[in-house]
């Protein structure tokens, strides 16, 4: 068990560099019962500048939530009314349960009020980055951002099998970066850096092939098989390749008829992302595109879904509107 002496100087990066929490701030810190140590030392380093920390302890809903898809994201009233009236809002609890409650309606909410809000990545003991590599990440978002400026379609192609062409055509960029500021989207820190698209809902053509993460089917690690989505007008019409593919289709098939769209489109950023791990969809050279919903999260989003389901793909190549940006995992712009 890491003590808090030991968690001290990442929880200083989350609170001081991440959040930049000031004197007064009402800071809600929630976390589960396996990231309880980080959730105080989170909040203490919030004391010490003078924040009002509050922890508020969701480990029932993530245990329920993790067990089944079934299970609603929604917080309790009591955690939302929370939510709505922080100024900042951290949360350290498993990282996929975090992943998927960032497409509930109080965080929404929350955003729209001004708060600033994102989760906290594994590790805070052990991290290994500094304000250079997060500077690193913000330049490389804003690099593809002025690339993907007017876009209207990209082409997507891995040496895994993937070729798809996607439309972001009046999409505005979500720039997902470990620096929060008020009023922007949750996302995780301080590893993680991405640039996210809603993808025009009924436009996307061709193969994804996930060799990466699946997140949303309880499956950890990176895949022991790839799985293949076939895609036809913006949705999931086949999802194929062995047991995780069989429970990934069972899933979006039992939920509502917006679940197989594809949703999101988003670009790695990051150096210090681990492939495997769930954060390995802000890391540099993969790409990840989710089905399911893009209303919630991502500017222009038309998709309405109970589910936000990610998967990755490496080593990718892109091409937007015919120029290369992104080739064989690196960026050449």
């Amino acid at each position: 068990m890491k003590s808090y002496q030991t968690l001290i100087k990442g929880a200083r990066l989350v609170v001081e560099r991440c959040f930049d929490v000031q004197e007064g701030d009402s800071v809600l810190v929630i976390c589960d019962e396996d990231h309880r140590r980080e959730a105080e030392a989170i909040a203490g380093v919030a004391v010490s500048l003078g924040a009002y920390p509050v922890v508020a302890d969701v480990s029932h809903h993530v245990s329920a939530a993790m067990a089944s898809m079934a299970v609603p994201m929604e917080p309790s009233k009591t955690v939302a009314a929370a939510m709505k009236a922080s100024d900042v809002i951290i949360i350290t609890t498993n990282l996929e349960w975090a992943n998927r409650f960032a497409h509930v309606d109080p965080v929404a909410e929350s955003v729209k009020l001004g708060a600033k809000i994102g989760s906290v990545e594994e590790g805070m003991a052990d991290w290994d980055i500094t304000a250079e590599d997060i500077d690193l990440m913000v330049e490389r978002a804003e690099k593809v951002m002025a690339a993907m400026e007017g876009a209207k379609w990209c082409r997507v192609t891995t040496p895994a099998g993937t070729d798809v062409r996607v439309s972001v055509e009046g999409r505005p960029p979500l720039k997902v970066i470990p620096i929060k500021g008020a009023g922007e989207m949750m996302g995780p820190v301080p590893l993680w850096g991405e640039v996210a698209y809603a993808a025009c809902e009924d436009k996307t053509e061709g193969v994804i092939v996930v060799d990466g993460i699946m997140l949303g089917v309880g499956v950890p690690g990176t895949l022991k098989e790839p799985m293949t989505w076939k895609i036809e007008g913006g949705r999931a019409v086949e999802i194929t390749g062995g047991p995780v593919a069989d429970r990934l289709r069972e899933v979006v098939e039992g939920s509502d008829e917006m679940a197989n769209v594809v949703a999101e489109y988003a670009i790695g950023m990051s150096d210090k992302e681990v492939l495997g791990s769930p954060s390995e969809k802000g890391m540099m050279g993969t790409v990840h595109f989710a089905l399911g919903d893009n209303a919630h999260c991502y500017p222009g989003g038309q998709s309405h879904s109970r589910l936000h389901l990610d998967g990755s793909i490496r080593n990718v190549t892109i091409e937007v509107d015919g120029k290369t940006i992104i080739k064989d995992g690196a960026l050449v712009i």
